[in-house]
């Protein structure tokens, strides 16, 4: 820690993370529930979340440099084991974790491009990893040392590669993976430091499997197929005992699979069935239907409840007796286009992805109402000053109207734009609607009561229009697009009042509250301040060192704004200064748009990977 701290560096202060919204449902087995029965631990990107259950407490585990691709707790619960991608050829960390101090204790780097799988031993000795397809090996780690014990091939020659593990319920020197026409068990010599693997005998089936359990005693494991059936075999002779369902298989594969202690199986497939069954025939002794495939089942205690994800990033609460299901989580599985704040009002916002308009109360991250407009995608959304209407803009050339309690169409108009509609604003007296479209038109519509009119059609811009923003006395409004223009209209005349040019894609726009300087930003990460009243820049500032900034909000008062974009951080700026204060990292997704909450208490960001994150906003207002 002894290096010199350049003043550059020095001035910069941690923005602090008060709440994500967020959960990867495509990480298999990637929910869990902590032996405390009061947590649920879930990968989001590059981070580890620690979810209270009963209250809103969210605690973030960061150190890896990639997105998270599996997590395990040991039996007792003192450790969280992460893996990670990275890129070919490069080394795929693991991180052990200490669960109570919530901080890192060692980084295992040996397998390359990506950790598969992860399995602690019974009694916390061991750790076992399975590195991915371009790596194939599986190594057992000591705790206590935190170094490799040894390592070997994870399959042989001839099959596909091995993706689950699980370790002995009772021996802390045995353990099974299976994959692609796989099955090996495992028995670990200490002494010699070596790994003897055992292949198991399936006759003639060949099967790929997608998850795997063991039982309470080690009397059994049981594998969940791609092909929807399960296998129940011996680990002491090696041997398949039984195999079902004979008809009716799990439509998508059995993609998550859990002993319960009392006997039978959870069972989840690809097409969002849970089941509880048991052998030898395995047919549906309860079930219920989920909406997304199942990615994880995770016991609370004895499993007399349980939780499930999916991978539309959906988590459930079943209690086993009523075989009920409770959503208590849910997020985004796309890519968030935009969010928007209600004028003048912090207590909840809307946020846009793929097909969805959701909106969420501020402090309980909850999902107050979901508008879903099917085979669609919604690229922009605002709120009507009155706070009627959420106007959204389609991909359809469409703008709908939505009534943001019920989520109730108010109005469409039908053929706004031709290709699309990319971008949209309100003003602040809800009688006009300014939209832009692919082509690169900005439409003004006259909004009455059962009315919509086009009021006119400007055609300036070349390609599509990314960001609109309107003065506060509804005179004049800005649009920026990617043909490398932001053009000032006034609204009154229905005229361009001035034209800006840069080498570069604009993504994003905002007046100075003063109004008389504009701020823009966009593919050359520069941001600039231009003159309104005559179109030249005033001063440029190097806004990141690496890709497009998509996003930049303003305080209502000027003195600072806050940019995100493909950097995956997020920056609150000094206006004057033209100094970057304070530095978020959390995202593990390109930033789309980002926002200061009204009366700056919060800043939200949104982004690629379909994750929400609310910042403290970091100045006293």
């Amino acid at each position: 820690m002894g290096e010199e701290i350049s003043p550059e560096d020095k001035e910069v202060a941690e923005l602090q993370l008060d709440a994500v919204i967020g959960f990867n449902g495509h990480v298999p087995n990637g929910l869990k529930c902590h032996p405390d029965q009061e947590h649920l631990i879930y990968p989001l990107g590059c981070t580890i979340l620690i979810q209270a259950l009963n209250t809103h407490e969210q605690n973030f585990l960061h150190g890896h440099g990639n997105n998270v691709s599996c997590v395990t707790i040991s039996k007792n619960g003192d450790y969280i084991a992460s893996g990670q991608v990275t890129f070919m050829g490069f080394k795929a960390d693991i991180i052990l974790w200490d669960y109570k101090k919530r901080e890192l204790i060692a980084r295992l780097s040996l397998h390359k491009g990506k950790i598969e799988a992860l399995a602690f031993s019974p009694n916390d000795l061991y750790l076992v990893s399975l590195g991915g397809p371009d790596d194939g090996s599986v190594v057992v780690w000591s705790i206590a040392k935190r170094d490799a014990i040894c390592g070997s091939p994870a399959a042989g020659l001839n099959v596909g590669n091995a993706t689950t593990v699980v370790f002995s319920r009772c021996r802390d020197e045995m353990f099974v993976t299976a994959g692609n026409g796989t099955i090996r068990v495992w028995e670990l010599d200490l002494p010699n430091r070596k790994i003897w693997p055992t292949e198991c005998q399936t006759g003639q089936m060949k099967r790929i499997v997608m998850s795997i359990a063991m039982a309470n005693d080690d009397s059994f494991f049981y594998l969940g197929t791609t092909t929807g059936d399960i296998l129940k075999m011996n680990p002491r002779t090696k041997l398949l005992t039984d195999t079902g369902p004979v008809k009716d298989k799990y439509s998508l594969g059995v993609s998550a699979i859990r002993c319960l202690k009392m006997g039978g199986l959870l069972v989840g497939s690809g097409a969002g069935l849970l089941v509880f069954c048991k052998s030898p025939n395995y047919k549906p002794a309860k079930k219920i239907q989920l909406q997304g495939g199942i990615t994880s089942i995770t016991l609370r205690g004895e499993g007399h409840q349980f939780f499930v994800g999916t991978d539309e990033s959906h988590i459930y609460r079943v209690s086993f007796t009523e075989f009920k299901e409770t959503l208590i989580a849910t997020c985004h599985f796309e890519a968030v286009q935009d969010i928007v704040f209600p004028f003048g009002t912090a207590e909840l916002f809307a946020t846009c992805a793929k097909k969805d308009i959701r909106v969420w109360h501020t402090m309980s991250n909850r999902e107050l109402l979901r508008i879903t407009v099917p085979n669609m995608t919604c690229h922009a959304i605002d709120f009507m000053r009155d706070g009627k209407s959420i106007i959204s803009a389609w991909n359809d050339g469409k703008i709908r109207a939505f009534a943001p309690e019920t989520g109730r169409l108010i109005y469409a108009i039908n053929s706004a734009h031709r290709i699309g509609v990319t971008a949209i604003a309100t003003t602040s007296d809800c009688k006009r609607v300014i939209s832009g479209g692919g082509e690169g038109e900005v439409r003004v519509w006259q909004i009455g009561c059962q009315t919509q009119k086009l009021e006119e059609a400007l055609k300036e811009h070349k390609s599509s229009v990314s960001c609109i923003r309107v003065k506060k006395n509804n005179e004049e409004c800005v649009t920026a697009s990617t043909d490398g223009t932001c053009i000032i209209w006034d609204l009154v005349r229905l005229k361009r009042n001035q034209m800006i040019l840069a080498n570069t894609l604009f993504q994003c726009v905002c007046y100075h509250p003063e109004e008389f300087q504009i701020i823009t930003s966009g593919t050359d990460r520069k941001i600039a301040y231009w003159e309104v009243f005559d179109g030249t820049v005033i001063r440029e500032l190097e806004g990141a060192l690496s890709g497009s900034i998509n996003g930049m909000d303003i305080t209502q008062e000027g003195a600072h704004f806050v940019t995100g974009g493909n950097d995956h951080l997020v920056k609150v700026w000094d206006y004057n200064e033209g100094e970057v204060t304070h530095v978020g990292m959390g995202h593990s997704g390109n930033i789309t748009r980002v926002r200061i909450s009204p009366g700056n208490k919060f800043i939200v960001s949104v982004s690629a990977d379909g994750a929400i994150l609310r910042w403290k906003y970091p100045y006293a207002s």
